[in-house]
């Protein structure tokens, strides 16, 4: 996803410092050092030529493999494109060449069914709301997006009652759809959880967001309500990226699972306000929006049915479709029924000739080109163990993450390993690429014991570990991992935090905050041969020795005491 790409954005003004060693990895090119007298910033790194690759985990093979993901070859990786074909190829050439098994039921390829969307005419698509104090029009990527969520090809929803049910989350102790029938209606909802709005700590986790705070969720809960369309009024802060991540989204074909895979009520229409949208929505039925946001922040709240309608009528193309992940494994040499699964998922935003300027294609280097090339990595680490390692280690290239998680969700649906004999699982997502860090931020600190694996693997390169410091922005639900914690299995989303050897945490803030600015799902995300790979390396050491320290050992890490999520109680 985005927080753990921390460094990216100022790696070339940044003179960073070298690496110290991690353990028990294979042996690597880079000398350990220390902050007092490490080298300056080293000149910039020559990719490895094809089929040159060592075995240990190196700046140069990473750096090659990140190249060629990211290159307009590619062509953004968008499923269902001639990019997946190169993509999927290329990653399976990769295991393949390694030493990897296939790794599902004999094939490298596990396919994902899926059903992609399509708005017709997006351009021209508009909301109609009509309330006790005048008209209002909201035009598409200005005002809001719309579309659908259950594959109707035709909507015309027409004079729909509009009724804003707060955070739309029901929950124990808390019912924003209390003593209010919504069937057939239009629900708004607010962006995270009950307490947001004004930081109150005693409601649900404070500034953690929850599972209750995400957009799938708050979808899923108005169509079990019943609800014909919901809008959620997006403000950056409380969703954690801007109203044009959520434009560009929803501006082309949207992937989703078939209904088999994913039982349980779908809205016919769905999408996103402005908060200035909302504002002139709430206006027209004569309601003060602000006034009414607050208070759903408050024990008691009250859905507020609005004195207004909405109407909206669009066309959607559906085609059934299928995309791939692309699975290869390690046999465990004592253990091979239990299995560490490594994910990161490979696809992208594809290409858009209709953007202006001469760059069309969203290449996603370090969205998530580098979770990629760091598996790749990683593998190629394991496979020259010596002692092999005594458990399964599995390594899933997934697909359609930027569609809602849904390779992962698939996977954990049809595993290669059963669920309950999969050990843990550790994710690659956005890897930093700006130098070397002090500190790995651990996304979800506090969930599961695989918190103190990485504790112990940092320590060995002097490093330590630390949460996320915007937990409101529910960075733990919005990559791969969570299909897995959700089902269960103990999950680790890890890389290099904000402290950086050179500049410290500010240099850090300022750079997250510019990649998340300015290149975050934009054509911007490119390759750069400046990058310092440095501290990317100690990243993929540092949860190399997580996974082999897993898999030499018999016991199964657990969840912490009120963690979110638990393993299943075994029959």
């Amino acid at each position: 996803m985005v927080r753990l790409a921390l460094a990216c954005a100022v790696a070339l003004a940044l003179t960073a410092c070298g690496k110290q060693e991690s353990t028990p990895a294979p042996e690597t090119s880079t000398p350990a050092t220390t902050d007092a007298g490490m080298p300056s910033r080293p000149a910039p790194v020559t990719p490895t030529a094809e089929g040159k690759f060592d075995a240990a985990i190196k700046a140069e093979d990473f750096a090659a493999r990140l190249e060629r993901l990211a290159s307009d070859q590619f062509e953004g990786r968008k499923p269902g494109t001639i990019g997946e074909r190169a993509t999927t190829a290329y990653i399976k050439d990769q295991f393949e060449r390694i030493g990897l098994k296939p790794g599902n039921k004999g094939s490298w390829f596990q396919t994902v069914p899926m059903i992609q969307t399509t708005l017709v005419d997006a351009a021209a698509t508009t909301l109609e709301v009509s309330g006790a104090k005048g008209k209002e029009t909201f035009a598409f990527a200005t005002d809001m997006v719309v579309g659908t969520l259950d594959a109707s090809a035709e909507v015309d929803l027409v004079d729909s009652p509009i009724v804003f049910v707060g955070y739309g989350v029901d929950a124990p102790d808390w019912n924003d759809y209390a003593d209010v029938d919504v069937k057939g209606k239009t629900v708004i909802v607010l962006v995270n959880d009950p307490g947001w709005g004004n930081q109150d700590p005693d409601l649900f986790k404070g500034r953690t967001l929850t599972y209750y705070g995400r957009w799938t969720y708050k979808y899923e809960e108005a169509a079990r309500k019943g609800a014909a369309a919901a809008f959620i009024v997006h403000e950056t802060p409380g969703a954690g990226y801007p109203f044009g991540v959520v434009e560009s989204g929803w501006s082309g074909p949207r992937q989703s699972l078939p209904p088999s895979e994913e039982p349980g009520p779908r809205l016919t229409t769905a999408g996103w306000l402005t908060e200035d949208a909302a504002r002139r929505l709430f206006a027209a039925a004569g309601a003060d929006f602000d006034a009414l946001k607050k208070s759903a922040d408050l024990r008691g709240f009250k859905p507020t049915v609005l004195d207004a309608k909405l109407g909206t009528r669009y066309r959607s193309t559906i085609e059934n479709s299928s995309s791939e992940n692309v699975i290869g494994y390690l046999p465990g040499s004592t253990r091979p029924d239990e299995a560490i699964v490594y994910t990161a998922h490979w696809d992208h935003l594809g290409r858009n000739d209709a953007l202006e300027g001469e760059d069309h294609i969203y290449n996603g280097a370090i969205d998530n080109a580098t979770g990629v090339a760091g598996i790749i990595e990683i593998a190629e680490a394991f496979a020259a163990q010596q002692p092999p390692p005594q458990r399964s280690i599995v390594f899933n290239a997934v697909t359609l993450e930027e569609s809602g998680l849904l390779g992962a969700a698939y996977y954990v649906a049809h595993p290669s390993f059963p669920l309950d004999k999969t050990v843990a699982n550790i994710n690659l997502d956005a890897l930093p690429v700006g130098g070397p860090t002090r500190n790995i931020t651990v996304i979800g600190l506090g969930q599961s014991e695989l918190d103190d694996y990485i504790e112990e693997a940092a320590a060995a390169q002097g490093r330590v570990i630390s949460g996320d410091e915007e937990p409101e922005k529910g960075f733990f639900f919005r990559s791969d991992h969570v299909n897995f914690a959700r089902a269960g299995v103990p999950a680790l989303y890890a890389a290099g935090g904000l402290d950086l050897v050179d500049g410290g945490e500010s240099a850090g803030r300022k750079a997250a905050d510019d990649y998340t600015t300015n290149r975050y799902h934009k054509p911007g995300d490119n390759y750069d041969p400046n990058w310092d790979y440095r501290g990317v390396v100690q990243d993929l050491e540092a949860l190399y020795a997580v996974g082999r320290r897993l898999a030499d050992e018999t016991t199964f890490p657990q969840w912490k005491p009120g963690a979110d999520f638990a393993r299943p109680k075994q029959p």
